[in-house]
């Protein structure tokens, strides 16, 4: 059931990289001036590089260290994060915007040390991570037949000029699983760049209450997903992820109320080792400032 957990929870992310599924019959420019065959094409060469940029990130072929500040009603805390083709590591700088005290940062010391002395947890991790992908990607296999959309017209976002598309479960969409199965009640909007052609924003919510697994998951209607991304420097990412979603698992609640930025991001080398990365998080100076 934890598997069930975490693929629920890790569905919405994975929005961002929908295929596309059905736009209207007639030829006449929509407003904007995109004719329905326009803004298909459109629609259909963004996605596609989602899709192929997320092949690219769970391959760990252009690592980035950034810094991720999450916020929920109890908590918040920042981290910094290194990406290797090891895994991910991270360093807890701070929380609910102060520094660790001298006993917690001597444990975050001391968790960095047993990572990089026990490589089982490493590899533990990296298991981890590489099932969210396979996860992710199996995801990405079904989408095209998952939804159906409509060309809403022109605005502006941070990045410039987008064309926005709202989308609606497809009725003729079987899921075959447990995570394609919350799709069929999943409605919103997304925002494409088309100089970039790439998702600059997406806003979804639950249409419907939604059983999975027998009943024994169940997510309450209402619940939402609002996804910015952008260009962090050769490369487009997500920049804000906000969640709010009731979910019930084993009859046990399980919300989810967050806000999380990813900000300050660097290129890092692609064949940064992990040893590497968490030496790259010891040099943070304590109360995590300091240039990187």
């Amino acid at each position: 059931m934890a598997g069930t957990l975490a693929a629920v929870r890790n569905l919405f992310p994975l929005l961002c990289l929908m295929a596309f599924g059905v736009l209207p019959a007639s030829s006449q420019p929509a407003a904007g001036g995109l004719t329905p065959e326009q803004a298909q094409a459109l629609v259909k060469r963004a996605l596609a590089t989602e899709s192929r940029a997320a092949q690219e990130l769970g391959h760990a072929s252009h690592p980035m260290r950034y810094r991720l500040h999450k916020t929920s009603p109890r908590l918040s805390s920042t981290k910094e994060i290194v990406e290797t083709r090891d895994g991910d590591v991270a360093r807890l700088l701070s929380i609910n915007g102060q520094p660790l005290s001298a006993d917690d940062e001597q444990k975050e010391q001391a968790r960095l040390d047993a990572l990089l002395a026990n490589p089982g947890l490493q590899q533990h991790r990296k298991q981890s991570e590489d099932s969210d992908t396979a996860r992710a990607m199996k995801i990405l296999r079904v989408l095209p037949s998952a939804f159906l959309y409509q060309f809403a017209g022109t605005g502006t976002a941070a990045s410039g000029i987008v064309e926005k598309f709202t989308f609606t479960p497809n009725p003729n969409f079987d899921p075959p699983d447990i995570e394609t199965g919350v799709l069929t009640a999943m409605a919103g909007e997304i925002w494409i760049d088309p100089a970039q052609e790439r998702v600059v924003h997406l806003a979804g919510s639950l249409q419907q209450d939604k059983n999975l697994a027998l009943g024994l998951v169940a997510l309450d209607k209402g619940g939402w997903i609002e996804i910015e991304q952008a260009d962090v420097g050769n490369q487009w990412r997500i920049v804000e992820l906000k969640l709010k979603m009731n979910a019930r698992i084993l009859f046990k609640a399980k919300p989810s109320d967050s806000v999380q930025e990813y900000s300050e991001f660097v290129a890092l080398p692609g064949d940064l080792t992990y040893g590497q990365a968490i030496e790259i998080l010891r040099s943070i100076p304590v109360g995590g400032q300091g240039a990187k």
